[in-house]
């Protein structure tokens, strides 16, 4: 009841800051807000999920895991950058796991021919100030997440 009543409140007041927006733009905001929340309160059971699946196919890791969401950012010569968020699973040691924050995910058009897309373990929730690449740690999982 508690989480409802500060997503209601947090809600509430993104719409009441950005009353001068565009409508999109408030939509933009909810949509990422609402991942990124969702991502930290139901990480621990969505990583659960995505283990007892891999385990049910013969598919299991043996190393730690964890979910944390993707913040990407495209770039290209020929297209518009966007920047967008979704969710990952990690995986690696426990001392490297506990270590990430969230997965950079670099979106790159290569002349309208080729669409790269690097994910990147990293240290910060801000990897567009300083991208900190954690060692030993790899993607196992995205999480598309339906809105």
């Amino acid at each position: 009841m508690r989480r409802v009543r500060v997503a209601v409140l947090t809600l509430a007041a993104l719409v009441a800051l950005a009353g001068a927006a565009h409508a999109q733009d408030i939509l933009q905001l909810v949509k990422v807000f609402g991942i990124g929340y969702a991502v930290r309160t139901f990480g621990p059971q969505i990583n659960d999920f995505i283990n007892s699946l891999l385990l049910s196919r013969d598919a299991a890791t043996r190393q730690t895991t964890k979910v944390v969401p993707i913040l990407s950012v495209s770039i290209g010569l020929s297209a518009p950058g966007r920047a967008a968020i979704g969710a990952a699973q990690v995986a690696g040691p426990r001392a490297a796991v506990q270590r990430v924050e969230a997965v950079a995910a670099l979106d790159a058009n290569y002349q309208g021919v080729f669409q790269i897309r690097a994910l990147i373990p990293v240290d910060s929730l801000e990897p567009w100030k300083r991208l900190r690449r954690v060692v030993g740690v790899g993607v196992s999982a995205i999480i598309d997440l339906k809105i």
